[in-house]
């Protein structure tokens, strides 16, 4: 896995090369100029301070996803307020650390972005990483438990995504022969809503629900 450090600490930098270049293989970016987005492809997760001398980081963060450049994005920096997190968050970053922090917690969260986002076995939808596989649902990093019900209701809905799956289709599927009726269906469908991201589910009255990804 490739990891690009974009920080004007040289000491930092150099420091946090050393320890993760055992792990990954590592560069440092800086100053930054334009021609840094055209070089982010072959990267795999990039490390961003926000305090950089030329330029903000908060600056980097919206210009690497105004050009689509879906990256994922671990913020490293002094910066703890709730606010600073906020902004970096909705401007698509993945994950934040704030300095001085140890490296082993950053290699942790490295590889458990990683695991997210490169999964094979996975489905994101807006904010929430499924992993079929695990069959473990995460929402922003934090895992989320559904009951046996949900999760195979939601399993249903995924195998068949784009498509209406009749209550019909949905009662054999997840209850099986229990004398359960579409009453039920739509107590479950009603709690996967609050977890997934709003308007993912559809609703066709009368036939039973699409899930749109």
């Amino acid at each position: 896995m490739k990891i690009l450090i974009i920080e004007d600490d040289t000491i930092l930098a150099e420091s946090l090369k050393d320890y993760l270049q055992d792990f990954f293989s590592v560069d440092i970016c800086f100053p930054v100029d334009e021609s840094l987005y055209y070089q982010l492809e072959k990267y795999d997760i990039i490390l961003l301070d926000l305090m950089l001398k030329d330029k903000k980081g908060e600056h980097i963060l919206k210009n690497i996803r105004k050009k689509n450049i879906n990256i994922p994005v671990i913020i490293i920096t002094a910066k703890d307020d709730i606010a600073s997190k906020e902004v970096c968050f909705k401007t698509g970053a993945d994950d934040y650390i704030v300095k001085p922090f140890d490296p082993k917690e950053l290699i942790l969260r490295i590889e458990a972005l990683a695991k997210r986002v490169y999964c094979e076995d996975c489905v994101t939808i807006g904010n929430i990483i499924i992993n079929l596989k695990e069959k473990t649902l995460y929402n922003d990093g934090k895992e989320i438990n559904l009951t046996k019900i949900e999760w195979e209701l939601l399993s249903l809905l995924l195998k068949y995504k784009g498509e209406v799956v009749e209550f019909d289709k949905i009662l054999a599927n997840v209850w099986g022969d229990k004398p359960v009726g579409t009453e039920s269906v739509r107590t479950y469908i009603k709690n996967l809503r609050k977890i997934l991201p709003e308007d993912s589910i559809i609703t066709y009255k009368g036939r039973g629900y699409k899930l749109k990804i």
